[in-house]
């Protein structure tokens, strides 16, 4: 694929309610500093850029009217730049960044933004009010359920046990703050400014330091209080397994967090390295879709196992995976089942500690990912996401 990431950076991911640090920064403020932060690293011709696409999962209010277009000309942006906003759920940064991709592989454009954003303290899940979730008759057809139930339904049907899910919520808390500590983050990460020019967030605000299978214990949880609602019958239908029962064993610890936050990178082909006058960082080698049962949260794996089938690569030839920690059994089902040492996944946490800003997560798992593979001098990595409704993303990277 003649598709090629010269650059990238990410907003710090602030905790995603009122007392959050990013909650008096709109969204559109936090792209401006991320186009900002992005151009003054390498001091490359904006009017080069020819399009922006962008993830945003709920677009409506400070995130709605097409924020990609909007943000650029809010950032005085050059106005020959377009702008597109994209929704795949949580899987939206990483299509943005597939479709950069594509839409330079086919020499449509030469030079292109993508990422995403979403800041959830400002613009709440569900406030777009989608008939998914809103419209009894279309939830009824379409068999909605929360996230969380479907990944207690893959926990009773893979039979995971609850302090397993809880050990893996603190091993990703535990990764998370040791890569925070030696600065693992810090080569794209940048400071988000309010107003007055303050420093108001610097690094990943929801890691904790101090979780213990003892403290998880403690809490309750949350989705049996949920339940199945109006995908109740399509659920033992399809899972009867299941025998009439699903064991709730997801609560707020080995859940993702859901936070604030922002991504950004410059994707081009070959021919952009001479007008950018920079060498790319890694040549993005495949980017593919997929989608399962609505009733599951196993798009992302899916999506894996495609993609390794359409480039030829095993498991094996994959240095570094990461893959979104929607919920703890859904990331266990992820490696037990594809054979992934768990020394090569989410090394550095996942979202369980970090945060899960919906619809720029995928472009900050990219960068994660790529900074870990310079700072160890490895190759090759795979990205996947899992997303509502069954589907699922995945893309796999080479440095260069």
């Amino acid at each position: 694929m003649d598709a090629y990431i010269y650059d990238a950076v990410r907003t710090p991911r602030g905790a995603a309610r009122k007392t959050g640090a990013l909650v008096s920064i709109t969204p559109i403020n936090l792209l401006s500093q991320l186009f900002s932060s992005l151009h003054k690293r390498q001091q490359w011709d904006q009017e080069l850029v020819e399009d922006i696409v962008l993830g945003c999962v709920t677009q409506v209010n400070d995130q709605g009217a097409n924020i990609a277009k909007i943000a650029a000309i809010a950032a005085n942006l050059p106005e020959s730049i377009a702008g597109i906003t994209v929704n795949r759920f949580c899987s939206s940064a990483l299509d943005a960044v597939g479709i950069a991709a594509q839409k330079t592989n086919a020499g449509s454009e030469h030079i292109v933004l993508a990422g995403g954003i979403e800041s959830i303290s400002r613009v709440p899940m569900f406030a777009d009010n989608g008939a998914w979730y809103r419209d009894p008759e279309v939830s009824k057809k379409t068999n909605f359920i929360q996230m969380g139930v479907s990944a207690d339904i893959i926990a009773t049907l893979e039979k995971f046990e609850r302090q397993q899910l809880d050990e893996y919520a603190i091993q990703s808390h535990e990764r998370a703050a040791f890569a925070r500590r030696n600065q693992y983050f810090s080569n794209s990460i940048v400071p988000i400014y309010d107003t007055e020019n303050n420093i108001v967030l610097e690094n990943d605000e929801l890691i904790r330091e101090n979780s213990t299978v003892g403290s998880l214990a403690q809490l309750v949880p949350v989705f049996g209080k949920v339940g199945a609602g109006l995908a109740e019958e399509a659920i033992y239908r399809d899972f009867p397994q299941l025998d009439g029962k699903i064991n709730h064993l997801h609560h707020p610890g080995n859940s993702p967090s859901l936070a604030d936050g922002a991504s950004l990178l410059l994707i081009g082909n070959k021919q952009a390295e001479e007008k950018l006058g920079i060498r790319p960082r890694a040549r993005i080698v495949a980017v593919t879709s997929a989608s399962t049962n609505p009733l599951l949260l196993t798009g992302g794996q899916t999506a894996t196992e495609k993609i390794l089938a359409k480039t030829d690569f095993s498991v094996d030839d994959i240095d570094l995976f990461e893959y979104n920690e929607s919920f703890a059994a859904t990331v266990l089902k992820y490696m037990r089942d594809l054979g992934i040492n768990e020394n090569k996944l989410n090394v550095n946490g996942g979202v369980i500690a970090t945060g899960h800003a919906m619809g720029a997560t995928g472009g900050m798992l990219i960068i994660t990912l790529l900074d870990e593979l310079e700072r160890k001098n490895l190759q090759r990595g795979l990205v996947a996401i899992s997303g509502g409704g069954g589907v699922g993303t995945a893309m796999i990277i080479e440095r260069v």
